[in-house]
């Protein structure tokens, strides 16, 4: 018996198998060529603009605690009427971009980022305390992770400064499925939403706008392609396994007769 055909079936199947099992690496490795790229620095100072609907937690110090206690809140204030429990201390910029401030009044902080409102309000308390130390951040900073990831939902912040990979990261990474070329990023820039796209294989995706993700944003994960043909195929996938696997084990014995 001539050999050589049945062995040569059974190459060609193993590497049919092996094309349609395996993932090219560049499909799926984050940030590629990085060790090459040094960047350009673009995003290093990053600091996350205040919008409508932040909650801010601000703090004045001073060496003298007596002097400064008028500019801080004395009650946590409840800013979601429809839940008691949900009650968080801080001041929420209105739909105007403005925050009612003791003392001080009112003052739109809508548009500027936490440095800039630092200085803004050590300006403003200067006839008051000389010395003001301000403790300034966004504590309801949080964006979306949707589709192909292990764990989708909401990812709040620690920071004001959260990028796409720690969302990611947060909602467990992308799942093999994950289409991690071509993710969809929604962004609402003063009430009209932006799409974008990013790929997240690409080592410049560091000095992207959208490295850094900023308030409510959106982040949607694309299945593949095979995702749908596989959906398409539905249970008749093990089948086909199953028979071909039959298939190179009797093919196998055969050949030792």
């Amino acid at each position: 018996m001539n050999q050589t055909r049945p062995l040569n079936f059974l190459l060609l199947v193993f590497v049919a198998l092996a094309l349609f099992s395996c993932r090219s690496k560049k499909n799926v490795v984050y940030l590629q060529g990085a060790d090459n790229y040094g960047g350009s620095g673009s995003v290093e100072n990053y600091e996350a603009v205040i919008q409508p609907d932040d909650i801010l937690s601000i703090t004045i110090g001073s060496q003298s605690p007596e002097a400064a206690e008028p500019f801080n809140q004395k009650t946590d204030q409840n800013l979601n009427s429809s839940s008691t429990n949900n009650t968080l201390r801080g001041y929420l910029v209105d739909k105007d971009g403005f925050i009612e401030f003791p003392v001080l009044g009112k003052m739109k902080v809508a548009g500027l980022n936490r440095t800039e409102l630092i200085e803004m309000l050590r300006e403003k308390l200067q006839p008051y305390l000389t010395d003001a130390m301000i403790n300034l951040r966004i504590i309801n900073f949080k964006v979306t992770v949707l589709g192909e990831v292990n764990r989708p939902g909401a990812v709040e912040a620690r920071s004001d400064r959260l990028t796409i990979l720690e969302a990611i990261a947060q909602a467990g990474d992308l799942t093999i499925q994950g289409l991690r070329k071509n993710v969809l990023i929604i962004r609402d820039n003063q009430g009209q939403k932006t799409y974008a796209r990013v790929d997240l294989t690409d080592a410049k995706l560091v000095d992207s706008p959208y490295y850094y993700l900023k308030q409510n944003d959106v982040v949607y994960i694309e299945p593949r392609r095979a995702k749908y043909d596989a959906t398409a195929l539905g249970p008749y996938l093990t089948s086909v396994a199953s028979i071909l696997s039959l298939a190179i084990t009797v093919t196998l014995l055969i050949l030792r007769l």
